[in-house]
């Protein structure tokens, strides 16, 4: 019996070592074809890339970070570590020392003239004699580009269950488009830049993506800021500021003449103007939203931009406001405060996605159909139903090489 045993368990280890062995000869004679098939699949997957619109969590749950917490809480080791090891230091680097990043003064010109010309080609888009009809949903946020709303039941608002979730649709405007919030201007956002739940009524407000270009360098005669020549000092963490009076003075009345040398800003109607076709125009006005996007993340990556993990409250600065005016989720624990977080793109330019319509004069969109409609931001949607064409990064997101079988042919459909 013991011999048998041996002999077996002799046998079992021989066939497991020629198995291997089979394993790693099949694997390196096919290795260099998988590998030029996985190259295959990824450069196919390129081309052919699906992306799908994100969907927002519940409204119970807090904004995922954009960057993870773990870097954060090393940033922020690092700093008290800086901070202990010199208490009094000049803050070397713009615009944390409070002045000028100097290569994005023309990148902020750039997207606030993005902003105008945007303005502008939604203005005749949207309530011009060719105007592309927009819908929007009277009990909720949905937004719909055609002639028709659509049929999806998705409507979330006041007695949507006595509707079966059935949108009720009105006429929309610019608004309903391309969403920009309104936060706090800061008159000195190194010096100062809190807002006091008292000081609410006594700052103005407007909409970030302009503040965002004010503090990169931007000059409104309406919304004045303070320019500094000299670095500012951290002092245990507090900004200090050194600079005389009569510095300051001086340096407010022209501290911009060199940046409106760089770009002038695009005011004029006459200058806006320009004769084409209404696909034309549909043309130009996407690229300003593409422009636009661009040169504000660009702008983002310096200027901090932070909002409520709760709300869609947005504040341009280094830190948020102190107004209690959150009504979201927990907001009794906070005492009205907001939860500030770092901002996304998304944040700071709402993109309010909406369905894709490829026939605007064809039926309305089915429930039943809608795992085959594809969706993109209401701009891109209002653009392309007016002749522009279809950006890059859209595409996919627009399932436009998706073929949606017929009402009577959708339940034969796997």
């Amino acid at each position: 019996m013991l011999l048998g045993r041996i002999f077996t368990q002799r046998i079992s280890c021989i066939r497991r070592t020629q198995l291997s062995y089979l394993q790693i000869r099949l694997s390196c004679h096919f290795g260099s074809t998988s590998a030029i098939s996985n190259e295959a699949k990824v450069d196919s997957e390129e081309d052919f890339a699906y992306a799908d619109v994100p969907r927002p969590g519940p409204t119970w749950q807090r904004k995922p970070y954009p960057t993870p917490m773990k870097v954060l809480i090393r940033r922020a080791k690092e700093e008290k570590k800086a901070r202990q090891e010199n208490p009094c230091r000049v803050l070397e680097h713009a615009p944390e020392n409070g002045l000028l990043v100097p290569d994005l003064i023309e990148v902020a010109h750039q997207v606030y003239n993005a902003r105008e010309s945007l303005l502008h080609g939604l203005s005749k888009l949207v309530d011009g004699e060719e105007a592309i009809p927009v819908k929007k949903c009277r009990f909720c946020t949905e937004v719909h580009i055609g002639q028709l709303g659509h049929e999806i039941r998705s409507c979330e608002g006041p007695k949507c269950g006595s509707r079966s979730s059935n949108h009720v649709w009105g006429r929309g405007g610019i608004r309903d488009v391309v969403g920009f919030p309104y936060c706090y201007h800061l008159y000195d956002r190194v010096g100062k830049p809190r807002v006091g739940h008292k000081e609410r009524f006594g700052v103005k407000r407007l909409p970030a993506i302009v503040e965002l270009c004010i503090q990169a360098g931007l000059h409104l005669e309406d919304y004045p800021t303070k320019r500094r020549t000299k670095p500012v000092y951290s002092i245990e963490g507090r900004i200090v500021d050194f600079e005389p009076e009569e510095d300051k003075n001086a340096f407010t009345g022209n501290n911009f003449d060199s940046a409106r040398e760089v770009l002038p800003i695009i005011l004029d109607g006459d200058r806006l103007d320009v004769a084409g076709t209404i696909s034309e125009l549909s043309a130009r006005t996407l690229q300003s939203w593409l422009d636009m996007r661009s040169g504000a993340t660009k702008l983002m990556k310096k200027y901090t931009v932070i909002t409520c993990g709760y709300c869609p409250e947005v504040q341009v600065g280094p830190k948020g406001h102190k107004v209690r005016m959150c009504k979201a989720t927990k907001h009794q624990f906070r005492a009205g405060l907001h939860a500030w977080q770092e901002a996304t793109i998304d944040d700071l330019i709402r993109p309010n996605y909406v369905w894709h319509v490829r026939d605007l004069d064809g039926p309305p969109l089915a429930n039943e159909l809608k795992r085959y409609y594809g969706k993109a931001p209401a701009i891109v949607e209002l653009c392309v139903q007016a002749g522009a064409p279809v950006p890059k990064e859209y595409r996919s997101m627009m399932r436009l090489d998706v073929v949606p079988p017929d009402h009577d042919e959708y339940d034969l459909v796997a």
